[in-house]
């Protein structure tokens, strides 16, 4: 697959979006006009700057208000695209887009349209250039792909040709068996943008919602592979209008379009037809959670071992010689490691005790480790000490690792990692924990999708419907990613609001990280009555809540009463069942759930109000 993208769609100047693109792994870019009115160079200083980095032209755009137009509009239209050409010979752009006219002033004549595309054809042709015409979603009489496509095959001129934009094609629902009708060498360039499904202005929508494919919920890979199938060998660029990328890393987003693009491809030759080799191995199966391991100090971790305590962990083994503990219950592992050199060192100095890696069960480490290389993501490796396993793993959510571990060589992990059983340390009373529920991970506003991508372009996981939950002090946007069998559940969190709890865990966390675990128990009840008893500090709900979900529900007042008193929050659809606990945050960082689950497939996300305001109330008492 040739990769291009529109400047349009990172944040900088020109100059800084040009080395974004190349450094990401893009070999072409398109050159939206407004990056080069604002450059205070020449356009042929643009173009030897991307004949620096190895990038090819692939368009210069974009183009209004040209076909159809009446006199004296028509002719100023034609003369304004003869300076675009001057341009375009200067900046070495092969291809210009020329988008429907959305002018009211245009006409529905269909021979004056051909006419108009055909002199333009003329036009371009004495200049040794093409234009690429494209339907806009919002066009005033062209406003869908099969509309253009026959406005260019009937004007018939080698130099006219078609663009296709699948925010434009997916947006109206135009079904995508219809490019099959498009000859490959009229199709001149393809551009991807994916988007979330909403119902609002088209216009608004293309300019503020469009994302990487992937990331949105518009049948892409179908449009994709119906390209495929004409024979179209050309550039696929993206072209992405968010707020959310502009206001970020210009670096990180190209990051992201390459891989979404690489990720593209590669679901596109797993598919039956065209018949196509994948360049990389397939997403990867994440089974389960095999750990989770904290970075901490001596003291930190003696206070984080009296949490996980009252949690109904214990102590069980030491590593063979590194100052690391592993505490069980049930299937559960967490790791505290207060080595006092290396990654959770370094981490532990960057964020305080907190949640520094992920080990996952998957069932092809290698395939884990080369996909990951295909997409970009950085490989971890440190120095492995005399007898010491290597457990490869991949750099992760701000900074953070993921660690990957073959099916069925979990427990000789630990029996050679962990050899040192602990005598005799305290416990608490354990709370019939099995298993590691979900992680909750936060991040900045302009970082969420492209973690979603991160995970959905790794590992074979599916995307939750996104939702927002109410703050008392603004929005959060929430939405999990789960492996098929929902062994390995992760929620993301972004806020734009900078006093929500989720903005102020970033902010006093210095970065994106985990903020909350839940591990999942059979009987909610007798784990929050175990943890009462081990003087774990429960996270209190106001009284208010429950007659609310007394009334609400219709539940049997003596359950309202139990749920009262420990502190559990409820939720229902249809007929399965949510109960939730939640602990006090430690170090003010990251915070525990205890739930049970009766057929219920979601998070709670009605009862995320509830908690955030309970925690927004607590404060912790001075040091």
């Amino acid at each position: 697959m040739k990769r291009s993208i529109a400047t349009v769609s990172l944040s900088g100047t020109l100059e800084q979006k040009l080395a974004a693109v190349a450094a990401a792994g893009f070999q072409g870019v398109e050159i939206f006009e407004t990056d080069l009115i604002t450059f205070p160079g020449r356009p042929r200083e643009v173009a030897a700057i991307a004949a620096d980095l190895g990038l090819a032209i692939t368009l210069f755009q974009p183009f209004r208000d040209l076909e159809g137009m009446p006199e004296p509009q028509r002719s100023r239209a034609f003369e304004r695209m003869e300076r675009k050409f001057d341009v375009m010979a200067e900046l070495g752009a092969p291809l210009l887009l020329l988008c429907s006219n959305c002018s009211p002033l245009a006409l529905p004549d269909r021979p004056r349209l051909i006419a108009d595309l055909h002199e333009l054809g003329e036009r371009a042709a004495a200049r040794g250039l093409k234009v690429g015409y494209e339907a806009l979603a919002w066009g005033r009489h062209v406003n869908d792909h099969r509309e253009a496509w026959a406005l260019v095959r009937d004007t018939d001129h080698p130099a006219i040709g078609l663009i296709l934009d699948s925010f434009h094609s997916l947006a109206r629902r135009i079904p995508s068996s219809s490019i099959g009708d498009i000859r490959a060498e009229k199709l001149f360039l393809v551009q991807v943008a994916d988007a979330p499904l909403l119902e609002m202005d088209l216009l608004h929508w293309s300019r503020h919602f469009r994302c990487m494919p992937g990331q949105g919920d518009f049948a892409v890979a179908d449009w994709a592979e119906a390209i495929w199938r004409t024979g179209y060998d050309g550039w696929w660029s993206l072209e992405i209008f968010n707020d959310r990328f502009r206001a970020g890393s210009a670096s990180g987003v190209a990051q992201d379009g390459n891989r979404s693009l690489l990720a593209l491809a590669d679901q596109v030759a797993r598919r039956p037809r065209p018949p196509l080799v994948p360049a990389m191995p397939p997403p990867v199966t994440a089974e389960r959670m095999a750990f989770i391991e904290f970075a901490a100090s001596h003291a930190e971790a003696a206070a984080l071992g009296e949490m996980l305590a009252a949690l109904g962990f214990r102590a069980a083994a030491r590593h063979r010689r590194k100052d690391v503990v592993r505490w069980t219950q049930g299937a559960i592992n967490i790791v505290v490691n207060s080595e006092p050199e290396g990654f959770a060192h370094s981490f532990d100095i960057m964020h305080g005790a907190s949640v520094c890696a992920l080990g996952m069960v998957v069932d092809d480490v290698a395939g884990a480790l080369t996909r990951a290389q295909a997409l970009g993501v950085p490989r971890f490796d440190q120095a492995v000490g005399p007898d010491e396993m290597d457990i490869p793993g991949v750099r992760a959510v701000g900074g953070s690792l993921i660690h990957v571990i073959a099916n069925g060589h979990e427990d000789a992990v630990w029996a050679h990692e962990f050899p040192l059983p602990i005598a005799g340390a305290a416990t608490g009373q354990p709370l019939g924990l099995t298993s590691i529920d979900h992680v909750a991970q936060t991040m900045s506003h302009e970082e969420f999708l492209s973690w979603q991508l991160f995970y959905v372009t790794l590992f074979a996981m599916a995307k939750t419907p996104q939702v927002q939950i109410a703050d008392t002090l603004g929005l959060v946007h929430s939405q999990a990613v789960e492996s098929p069998g929902k062994g390995i559940r992760i929620t993301l969190n972004g806020s734009q609001s900078g006093q929500t709890l989720s903005s102020r865990f970033v902010q006093h966390y210095f970065g994106a990280g985990v903020q909350h675990i839940a591990f999942a128990c059979p009987d909610i009840v007798a784990a929050a009555t175990a943890a009462a008893a081990n003087g774990l500090p429960v996270l209190p709900i106001p009284a208010n809540y429950y007659d609310d979900i007394e009334a609400r529900f219709g539940l049997d007042p003596a359950l309202v009463a139990t749920l009262r008193a420990h502190n559990i929050l409820y939720d229902r659809d249809g007929e399965a069942e949510y109960f939730q606990v939640y602990s006090r945050a430690f170090a003010r960082r990251v915070f525990f759930e205890i739930v049970e689950r009766r057929a219920y497939a979601g998070y709670g996300a009605a009862n995320a109000v509830v908690r955030l305001a309970a925690q927004a109330r607590f404060k912790p008492p001075p040091a």
